[in-house]
This record gives structure tokens, sequence and C-alpha cells, in this order.
């Protein structure tokens, strides 16, 4: 039969007698809480309540008590054993044992020493029924001994350089706690770049000249016997250098790329990576294929050490420090490995049986390595215990069958692996026991109707009783579809009502006989507030009233309180309470709040709530319409890593309805001062779920809006800070393009910090050739948006991922795009390359592709230089204009516009990438047939009289051709009838009299131009070209008039025909400027030109075909008479 613990229901009823309750089938070892009655008759073997701890340091200034207690029926005796051996305390003065317990003091302070007493003690407690043994208790004295004695040298170094102060303290029991101090016990300040190892060093990543001190004092505090020991003084002077040379990081613990680190369960794991370099490197730490543990992982030390509590086989795996500084970065991979002293699966528990029954004690116990499982009785190992037929022992299973008092004994398991081990005691109990009702007889149970009753009936027995309910004296057992009988004989009845009232009969029986015990049961009606306080405005003055009347049970008395806010009424005597009312006089404006009426039974309370508005007595003034108040008292509830609760509560809405609320946030860690849009809401709520990104340090604002416009914002409401979690994008704009023929230029778009979700940004970039085998190589990198990868072949495609990553974990996995390593010049020029000439302006230019492969680039298109070829004066007054065009894309042909007719041309065709230009192909020659000839540059009027004139010319600025002729037109100015009056006498006397006034005219201006004097038509001559001299006429032939031949003065400075009055036309050059742009000029595919060409030199003066040396037929100056 098992003993049965009857747990403790809470009951509805109050001020009933507790009730004593028994363990159901299982039981601690260390705690059978038995009824102290019970205990008087029954036995039981004995069980250890409390021991030392197996690993026992004592301070050997004091006596040594080693604690064994016990208990059992009858009281244990006690024995101990010392290093394996029987330890007989009679036979040393120095031990004594405690009266009725096993505890041990070993009185040293008289006499004797600590270190005498050193060993492994074990305590025995024995009765009749068993024995139980504690476990090994280690007991060893603490230690903490001086440092040995050494000289120190000064330390003498450069500004800059790496450093580590060694501590190396004694051996101590425990190990001592170690830190740094200087003579006036101050401790050393600690940062990023001084701070102390796990082993007690100082490291200094860099040393400054500040670092320059006589007193780095290293100590050690042991905590066991309250003493500090110091090191000798250690001296440190830094000298400083003109120039500091900066270094990449380099780890001064530990050493290597790689370490090895075991730890036990249960333990904290704490991984350490120090590193030196200038500037002073920053540490990180990731898990390789995993995360770390969120809620258990710290960074100390300024993050040199990794610590994760509560360490399980789980957190095994490789961990990676990487310490970095703008120089470089390093990387130190420590490979833990988590093994584990035994822990309970499931210990063994007492058992109480009844003669013939069966039953099991099971032990259950895991580790690393699998700890192996020993069974003892009575402290003696199973395979030397005696036998009995009733036991079978099955590895971590003892099956017991058909029992006899006889096989009452006190059961040992120990769990054991190369970590440690448990034991624990569980005894096997046979008894043979008739029921007994451990309940109080004619307990009274009282219970709202409606609401559940439990009625206890708490009993012992073995073998186990079993319990029936009845009502009434004559009542059936009750059933199970109807009530609900508990396994430690308590009857719930799940909605008590009227009828549930009367004598409940609870009945325990085992073969050994039968028990039983009346309880009662009273339903009372429920508690009600029948008439409520209702909503009240007062003027300020004024009186109220709020009435609470309150229907009850009539055995039950009720107590009625009345509380403002939740709180005790103010002690103030306008407050007065009369049966159902509260009454408040001469309101204040603080009197305004809510009034709770509270009716309270033994049973049951109920209670209802007023609120009371307090207003000014003043007639109320027209309503003001305005935007709203802000909104107040925000607050935040709900409050999940991704999501949380904001409510508040509007402002007044100045007469008009608010008809929504903006919520606005604050990012107070990454944009301080910035408020961005979170949502909108419906003007009818006070309450809005919030989605939020991981690692954001919000705050949150609320405005309302209504037809006026928008409120103030609200206060800001707390920050919260959301916990950080892997970052969910990557970033955008990754492109890879090379800068030199033998690089990969890695670029991308980096996150901001509202996107990092968490600290410790970085990014990790990969990369592989495209058409290659080769596996993914990457780079984690911080800080930056660029990457450079080198020793690339020349324009390779390259597949290149950039992941994002912080110190939770990794963004997901990347989009892959494609770039291209650096590109190098072309190295092939285009073959074949043919001129077609179209006309004596226009040639089409025709060549082969070059092959993909000699681009080593992206094909940007092809470029003809091309030039005129100068006479050998020419050539030695000004460099070769060289014309360029070119033509994008795979084009193979192209046109060239705006040539010159009857000229020599040279040109070339090269190649072109991203990098530049390919070698030119062989130059061709190529001329261009006659063309039109230019007007003659100038015309002059030589020698006019009455009847001749001599006309003078230059050639064409552009012949274009060899010259044969020149074409002359003219025409007469007068009709024959004209002629005819001329031959008249007295028109020739009026002609020369005319003629005669204008000689005396000019005569006259000559003389006053020479004397400075001015007449009257300079101003129109000064606004106007010379009226005497017009060049020909092209659509009649004719000239213009002309002044006296004799009249060869200089003319005035405003004129704008020249002193020689020579009529010079425009030179009309055919001209690329009309075409397009510079060397980018192109062509359409019908040869129709759409670019320009460019000319560096200054322009040069029109010339003919430098190719013809034939001289002009007609001579440079020519007349006509």
């Amino acid at each position: 039969m098992q003993l049965k613990k009857m747990l403790r229901r809470k009951r509805l009823s109050a001020g009933r007698a507790p009730m004593i309750l028994f363990l159901c089938q299982m039981i601690s070892a260390l705690d059978v809480p038995l009824d102290p009655k019970l205990l008087e008759d029954l036995v039981q073997p004995p069980t250890i309540t409390q021991q030392s701890p197996k690993d026992y340091i004592i301070d050997p200034r004091e006596n040594i008590v080693i604690q064994c207690e016990a208990k059992g029926k009858p009281p244990p005796s006690f024995s101990w054993t010392r290093n394996g051996t029987h330890f007989d305390i009679d036979k040393d003065p120095l031990v004594t044992m405690k009266p009725g317990s096993g505890t041990l003091t070993i009185n040293i302070m008289s006499e004797g020493k600590a270190e005498t007493y050193e060993g492994v003690y074990q305590c025995t407690a024995r009765n009749e029924r068993g024995a139980a043994i504690s476990n090994n208790i280690v007991v060893r004295p603490s230690r903490s001994p001086l440092w040995t004695k050494e000289k120190l040298e000064p330390i003498i170094l450069r500004n800059g350089q790496s450093l580590i102060l060694p501590c190396r303290p004694p051996l101590g029991l425990p190990p001592p706690i170690i830190f740094w101090m200087d003579n006036s016990f101050q401790r050393l300040p600690q940062s990023e770049r001084v701070s102390q190892g796990l082993n007690g060093d100082l490291y200094f990543s860099n040393v400054l000249p500040e670092d320059t001190r006589e007193d780095y004092i290293c100590y050690a505090r042991f905590n066991h016997t309250q003493t500090i020991q110091q090191k000798q003084p250690i001296s440190v002077k830094v000298i400083s250098a003109k120039s500091n040379r900066e270094r990449p990081p380099t780890f001064l613990t530990p050493e290597g790329n790689a370490s090895h680190k075991e730890e036990l369960r249960g333990n904290v794991l704490s991984l350490e990576c120090i590193a030196e370099g200038l500037p002073t490197p920053i540490i990180y730490w990731i898990k390789e294929d995993g995360t770390l543990p969120i809620n258990r992982t710290f960074y100390r030390n300024f993050k040199k050490t990794l610590q994760i509590i509560q360490v399980s086989e789980a957190d095994s795996g490789n961990y990676q420090c990487i310490a970095k500084n703008p120089l470089g970065a390093i990387h130190h991979t420590i490979s833990v490995t988590v093994k584990a002293a035994p822990y309970w699966i499931m210990a063994p528990q007492n058992l109480v049986l009844s003669p013939g029954e069966d039953g099991r004690l099971m032990c259950r116990a895991n580790g690393n390595p699998k700890p192996r499982i020993s069974w003892l009785l009575n402290g003696v190992p199973g395979e030397i215990a005696p036998d009995d037929p009733s036991r079978k022992i099955d590895g971590d299973t003892i099956i017991f069958s058909n029992v006899q008092e006889r096989s009452s004994a006190v059961y040992q398991c120990n769990a054991s692996n190369e970590y440690g081990y448990l034991l624990a005691n569980a005894f096997v109990n046979v008894l043979a026991e008739p029921p007994r009702i451990l309940t109080s007889a004619n307990t009274l149970y009282q219970v709202i109707a409606d609401r559940p009753a439990l009625l206890d009936c708490a009993f012992f027995g073995s073998p186990l009783p079993t319990i029936e309910w009845f009502k009434g004296a004559k009542g059936s057992a009750l059933r199970e579809d109807i009530y609900v009988l508990h396994e430690n004989g308590t009857l719930e009845i799940p909605v008590a009502q009227k009828d549930s009232t009367g004598t409940y009969t609870c009945v325990a029986r085992n073969k050994l006989g039968m028990a039983k015990n009346e309880v009662h049961l009273e339903i009372k009606d429920a508690t009600r507030i029948i008439k409520q306080p209702e909503y009240a405005v007062m003027q300020r003055g004024g009186t109220v009233s709020f009435e609470c009347k309150v229907k009850h049970d009539h055995t039950l008395i009720p107590t009625i309180t009345w509380l403002k806010d939740n709180g005790e009424l103010p002690n103030d005597g306008r407050f007065t309470v009369d049966k159902d009312h509260l009454v408040v006089a001469d309101v204040r404006d603080d009197d305004g709040g809510t009034y709770t009426c509270v009716a309270n039974t033994t049973l049951d309370n109920v209670s209802a709530s007023a609120v009371l508005s307090v207003v000014a007595p003043t007639p109320t003034p027209a309503p003001i319409y305005d935007v709203p108040n802000p909104p107040f008292d925000l607050e935040l509830t709900d409050q999940l890593d991704k999501s949380v609760q904001l409510s508040w509560t509007p402002g007044n809405d100045n007469n008009s309805p608010i008809t929504k609320f903006i919520i606005e946030y604050e990012d107070a860690m990454h944009e301080a001062g910035l408020w961005h849009l979170q949502t909108e809401v419906s003007g009818m709520q006070t309450t809005a779920q919030l989605k939020l990104s991981p690692y954001v340090n919000y705050s949150f604002r609320v405005m309302a809006v209504n037809s006026l416009g928008r409120s103030l914002p609200s206060e800001a409401s707390e920050q919260y800070l959301t916990k950080a979690a892997e970052p969910d994008t990557n970033p955008t704009a990754v492109e890879g393009l090379g800068s030199e023929p033998d690089n990969l230029v890695i670029t991308w778009k980096p996150l901001n910090g509202f996107e990092s979700n968490g600290p410790g940004l970085q990014y990790k970039v990969s990369w592989r050739q495209k058409d290659g085998d080769d596996e993914w190589t990457s780079v984690v990198v911080a800080n930056v948006s660029k990457y450079i990868v080198s020793g690339t072949p020349t324009f390779v495609p390259y597949l290149i991922k950039v992941q994002a990553l912080n110190d939770v974990g990794f963004a997901p996995e990347p989009a892959v795009v494609m770039g291209h390593s650096g590109e190098d010049l072309p190295m092939v020029a285009p073959g074949n390359v043919h001129v077609n000439v179209v006309n004596s302006t226009l040639a089409e230019v025709h060549w082969d592709p070059v092959p993909l492969k000699s681009i080593r680039g992206h094909l940007q298109g092809y470029r003809i230089y091309y030039w005129k070829a100068q006479s050998s004066s020419k050539r030695n007054r000004r460099h070769l204009e060289k014309k360029i065009l070119t033509f994008q894309g795979s084009k193979t042909h192209g046109m060239l516009p705006g040539l010159e007719p009857f000229s020599h041309y040279t040109l070339n065709v090269r190649v072109v990438n991203g990098k530049g230009e390919g070698p030119a192909s062989p130059d061709r020659v190529f001329n261009t047939p006659e063309g039109v000839p230019s007007a003659p540059s100038s015309l002059k009027i030589v020698n006019p009289t009455l009847d001749s004139l001599t006309l003078e010319w230059d050639p064409p600025s552009r012949p274009n051709g060899i010259l044969t002729e020149y074409t002359l037109k003219y025409q007469p100015t007068m009709a024959s009838r004209q002629v005819d009056i001329a031959t008249q006498g007295w028109f020739i006397g009026l002609m020369c009299a005319v003629a005669l006034l204008i000689l005396i005219l000019l005569i006259v201006c000559f003389i006053r131009r020479n004397k400075g004097g001015k007449y009257p038509v300079k101003e129109k001559e000064d606004a106007h070209a010379d009226p005497e001299i017009q060049p020909m006429k092209e659509d009649d032939g004719t000239f213009g008039e002309y002044s006296d031949a004799e009249d060869h003065k200089p003319l005035k400075k405003g004129s704008r025909t020249p002193s020689d009055r020579t009529v010079k036309k425009e030179d009309s050059d055919d001209s690329l400027v009309d075409y397009g742009e510079g060397v980018n000029g192109q062509f359409n595919e019908d040869g129709s030109f759409i670019g320009q060409y460019s000319g560096k030199k200054e322009k040069e003066p029109a010339e003919g075909n430098e190719s013809s040396e034939a001289p002009s037929p007609v001579n440079a100056m020519n007349s006509f008479v």
C-alpha cells in the first residue's frame, strides 16, 4: 500500500480550522509532513534532513562543525566514517556529537590544527527499519598563502606599445578574487584599452603617457578567511614617441587561431579574448552555425568576456571572437564542449507498502558522459547485501513483489561519472494500518450559492483506503456524474445550490477496517447592491449624496465601506456616512473623482462606483471652437517583443468632435529628436496596438484632429526599448565593378540604424566566379559600404551577395547579383578598314569587329580618328588637327560628314571599352573629289570714272578644286531714256555744276576733318555703313553708288567699311559644329550625321586644295575697265 499526502485545497468558507493532508503515492525523502499524532505510533525508517556540503571548506581559525541531521521512528542513532574507515569519536577528546543528532563539533580553537582533520567524512543514521547515509563530505581548511618574494624591474616602453602586467597570485583554497589598485587603495580605471583578464593579469592594448606610474599593485582577496594579500608594486614608464605607427589587431590572449574550452552543465561559461593594436581594437562575438542565447548571454569587461549562464549541452559548438580596428581584423575560434556531472531525471522516492503488495523504486539520472547507476541497501552495496526474494535489482529500478514487514529498508541510489556523483536515500516502509480520517469531525462549510463547494476528507491507511461520500443519514454513495471525487478524498460540488445544504459523510475502507467522518454544508444567498450610486455633477459649494442599498443573506451581516479613488475617504467633517448614503457637503474642486461603495460579508463582497464632477457655479460661457487640446496620460501596456499597446486620455475637443488621432514615434537611439508617423486611428479610440521593430528605443506621442485642425503633440510616453533581433533586410544597391584590371570593388547601400535590429551591425560579403566551380569566399566587415577583392582575373563575371548580421544573428539569405572584375585596355585593333567616298563632303568607313575576348571590358563602341593632310609650310606652323567620331555599340560602319572637297584625308579606327581605347588600326588614306568653290574673298572698286570702272578681287577662301575661270556679271543702272536726256546740253551743264559743288563740299569736309571738326552727318555715319560703297546687288546685277576715286582718305573710326573700300563676304566654312558634340559624334543607320567632331587647335585660315600645286589661271588682282 502507498502512503498518500492529501493536497490541501483552498475552501471558500472563512475562519475554518486548518487540515493536515498527506502525500499521494510518492513523497520527498527530505520532507515527510505526517501528522504528529500519527507519528507517535507509526514506525518509519531514517531520513537524512540536513547535512554539510560535499565540498566543505572550513575556516582554520574556528571550530569545525560537520552537520548530519535525520528523523525516523524510533529516533535513529548516528555513526561516522573518515576516509572510508570507522571514525571513533569517543577516542578523540576534541570531537563531540550533538545529543539527538549526528552533527560533529571539533574543538580546534583550544588546541589542535585544522589540517589534522582534513579528510572525507560520511554519516550513517540507523534504526530498526534501516540505515540512511549522507554524501561523502570532503573537509578541507581554507588557505590564503603569501606571494613569493620577487624583484620586479621597472618596465620602460614607448607610447603605443602593448603591455601585460602579470599577477600570478598564490594558489589558495578557494581561489582568490583578483583586483588591481594603487598605493592609496584606489581601483585602477579600466576601459576598452586597459582591462583585467580572467587570469588576473592586467592587459594594455596600447599604452599612453598617462599610464606612467610606480604603483601597479595586484591584490588577492581570500573571502573565506577575509584576508587580502598584495603583490610587490610594478613600475611602468611610458616614453613619448614622435610618431605612433598604427597597427592592426593581434591577440594577447588566447594564443593562436583556435583553442578549446570545456565547461560543466549548469555552470557559467566564460570565454575571453583580449587584443592589442593601435587604435584600440573592438571585440565582437558570434557563434558559428548558431545564435547566442538572448536571455542567458552577458558581455563583461568591455565585451572582451562572453558569459553564458546555466550552460547546457546545447551550448556546445564553436564561438568566434573578432578583434577589429580601422587597419584590419582578426578572429579566434574557441571550441566549447559542455560536459555534465550527473543530474536527476527521476530521483528515488520513499515508498510505503502494505504486506503482500508490489512496488518499484526508480532512479534515473543523466550526464555527459552517461552516469553509472549503483544501489546500496542500508549503506551496503547491493551485490553483498542480504538476499531478499521480494527484491530484484534491474539496472536503475528495484522491483518489489509480495513484500513483507522484513522488506523495510533504506535504499541508496548512486549515479556517478568522472565529473561527480549524486546520492539519494529512499526508504521502503512496509506497514499494516487500518484507515484513519484526519479531517476534524463535524466541520462546517459555508458557501455562496452558484459557486463551487469543496468538502475535505484527509485520510491515511495501509493498504490505501477507498473513499466514498454520502449525503444524509440514509443516502446512497454520491456519483461522479454530478460530483467530483478527488484522489486526496475531497468532494467537490461544482455549482452549489440551496438544495446542496446538508450533512455529508466520508467513509474510508481497506481490508484492515473502516473509518468515517461527517461534515456539514450551508448554502448562503449572494450579496447584491440593488441601488447603486449614480454619476453626479455638482457646483462648487453645493451638497451631493450617493446612495448604496444592499441585499444579503439574513444569516450574514454585511459591512458597508466607502472609498474615494480606491482609497479611504478624506478625514474631513464634510463627508458623512448614514446607513445607505454618503453625503459630501460644501463640495470643492478636489472632491471630484470616483466614489465606490463596497459591501463585505464573511463569504463574499460586491462593489459599485460613481463619478462626481465639480463645476464652477458661474454661467456657462459661449462655446469656443478651436483645435483639440493635446491628449495626456499616455501609457504603454502589453509590452511584447514586436508590439505594444498605447493608451491615452483625450484632451478637450473644444466643441468640435475629434475625428482621428495621429500617433508618432521617436527613436531615441538612432534618430533622437525626429518624429515619424506610426499610425492613425479613429477619434473614437483611446488605445492602439502598435507594431514595433527590434532594437529601437521608442517614445510615442499623440495628436488629436478635428474639423478645425490638429492639436499640439502630447507629452512623450515613457521610453520602450525593444529586444534586439537579427536584421530583417539586407543591403540594397549591391554592385560589383573593378577599378583596376586585377580587382573587384563590391559596393552596397548600408542599412540605417533603424534597420539594424540590434547592436554590432556588420556585413558578410561573399563572392565567387560565375563560371567557375569555386566555393563562396566571404569576409565580415563593419562600418563600411565597400570591399575590394584583389588579385582577380581581368574582366571576369562574379556572383556577389551581401548579408547583414548583428550580435543576434544573420538576416535572411541575400539575393545574388552579378558583377565584373576590372577592365583593361583592348588588345586588338579593328581590321579590314576601308573607305567608300560618297561625295565631296561625305565618306563611309567600314571595319571588321574585334574578338570579344580581346576587348577585356564592356564594349563602348568604335572610335574613328581622321585628319586632313597639310602642306609642309602649314605643318611647320601648326600640329595636325585630328577629328574624332565615336560610334556606340557593335557597329561596323559609320559616316564621316563635313569633309572638305578636293582634299587628302587619313584615318584609323580603335575599339573602346570602359577602361579606354585599344590600339589603332593601320592608317587609311582617301581623297575627296572637287566641289563648288566659295565666292571670291573680296571685291574692290578702283579708279571709278564717269564712263569706266576698275574691279579687283581676291581668290575664294576655299577653291575646293582647281580654279579654271571667273564669271563676272554686271548690269547698267540707267534706262535708255535717261541716256537720251544725258545728251542734252542743259543736262550736261547741270551735272557739271553738281559735280563742282560736290568737289567743293568734299574739299571742305577734308579740311574740317583734318582739323578735328565735325559735320552734321557724322552721327549718321557712326550708326550706318558708308552709303557710298555698297556691294553688288545679286538680284539685278547692278552696282551701288560710289564716291569720287580721288577720295582715298581713311574712314572714320566708327565706319563699318574697310579703308581700302573692300567688300568682304563672310567665310562660310562647312563645319561639323552644326552636327553635334565633340568626339561623340554619331551617325544614323542611313549615314546621316548625328554627332560632331572636335578640333583642339585654333582655326586655320581657309585654304584651297593643298595637293594642287598648279597656279590659278586668273591673277589674284584682276581689273575690269
